[in-house]
């Protein structure tokens, strides 16, 4: 399939590019060719509008523009009676989402042509070929356009990947650092982690870590003993980004990651999912690590966990209970597809996230994340 086609007018001419969004979004119908004379006002009353603004100055001044937007955005939404008050924790997250979507639209409408190779021929611009080559590919020798704020998430990405992300349940540094590709879900909150890294371990030479991402819980397991651990995950940038991690840590000869639709074949003692916690529909591939529209892959593993286990295994599920506070998911829900998949609770061992958002009163779904819990279910057939 082609690949999607901007096409603006600019002094008279017509012109096209190649168009990228990562959201899988369509090429914005109407495009100007602006300059640093453009205010944040001006800027956002185009945006608003569906006019897409491409950038010809100084690329420092398209950053400052940028933020302008973003707080002219924060500062109407922060009027008063500018949103209804929630009425509910549900009612808070769809308002939350919109906002986010709201805001996203609008920012993303500030975009900047590269050319064959990926370069930006603009005053003060950054090379971010680098960046644009981990996210991209090899370029392709035709000019692109993207927008600025997702050309900005690429460089910190780039920075993630490039400095890596320290996680203690792998040890002791320096060697026990994950570095997340673009696109993949960097494994910033450690409790999770803690938890399989403190479970009870099964006597096994086997396990298989279904959905691995980064690759991370797999090379926690392989670091606690099991001999060959089997990563699976469907997601082609997650494939790469857990085999490299698997190489870093010089655990090529334990860890095997595959491309599966979550099981790999056979059946193994131990079997560990850590899937997306939030039953709602992900806008960007990256947010589909958090959103699982339905509760598909939690409610898939769980319908197919007892045909992966051997007699006496266990299932390892690593899962929030963030959704039954937001009311995305009933209370009493999980347990009942657990019963209905055949499986019985062993054990459940709970921890209170640390990240910044659950302690923060400002945050708009303070009043659920203050009451969230992470939990690591050890299931069994009955």
């Amino acid at each position: 399939m082609n690949p999607p086609v901007l096409e603006w007018t600019e002094g008279g001419a017509a012109h096209r590019a190649r168009w990228r969004s990562e959201a899988g979004l369509p090429p914005p119908a109407r495009v100007q060719p602006v300059d640093d004379t453009l205010s944040a006002a001006q800027a956002v009353r185009l945006a608003s509008e569906g006019t897409a603004m491409l950038w010809r100055s100084d690329f420092h001044n398209a950053r400052q523009l940028l933020q302008a937007i973003g707080r002219r955005i924060d500062q109407r939404a922060a009027r008063p009676g500018a949103r209804a008050p929630a009425t509910s924790p549900l009612a808070a997250f769809h308002q939350h989402r919109q906002a986010q979507g709201q805001r996203a639209g609008i920012l993303g409408k500030v975009l900047i042509e590269l050319d064959g190779d990926y370069g930006i021929a603009l005053p003060r611009a950054p090379d971010l070929r680098h960046a644009c080559r981990e996210a991209w590919g090899p370029p392709d020798g035709e000019p692109s356009v993207a927008a600025l704020r997702e050309l900005l998430g690429l460089v910190g990405a780039h920075e993630w990947r490039k400095k890596g992300v320290a996680i203690p349940a792998l040890g002791p540094p320096p060697d026990n650092r994950i570095h997340p590709h673009y696109g993949v879900f960097s494994p910033v909150r450690g409790e999770y982690l803690e938890l399989v890294a403190a479970a009870p371990l099964p006597a096994t030479d086997l396990a298989f870590d279904v959905g691995t991402g980064t690759g991370v819980l797999a090379a926690i397991l392989a670091r606690r003993g099991v001999r060959r651990v089997v990563a699976t995950d469907l997601d082609p940038r997650a494939l790469a980004c857990a085999r490299e991690s698997v190489s870093r840590l010089g655990l090529q000869s334990q860890v095997e990651v595959v491309a599966a639709d979550l099981f790999p074949d056979g059946r193994a003692p131990l079997v560990v999912c850590n899937p997306p916690w939030l039953p709602a529909r992900a806008s960007a591939p990256v947010e589909r690590a958090v959103y699982d529209e339905d509760s598909r892959m939690l409610r898939s593993f769980l319908a197919g966990l007892a045909d992966h286990l051997l007699p006496g295994g266990e299932g390892w599920l690593v899962m929030s209970d963030l959704a039954e506070h937001l009311g995305l998911r009933a209370p009493g829900e999980l347990a009942g597809w657990i019963e209905a998949a055949g499986l019985r609770v062993l054990a459940r061992t709970q921890v209170q996230p640390r990240h910044p958002k659950s302690t923060d009163p400002a945050d708009p779904l303070h009043a659920a994340r203050a009451r969230e819990r992470t939990s690591l279910w050890r299931l069994a057939v009955r």
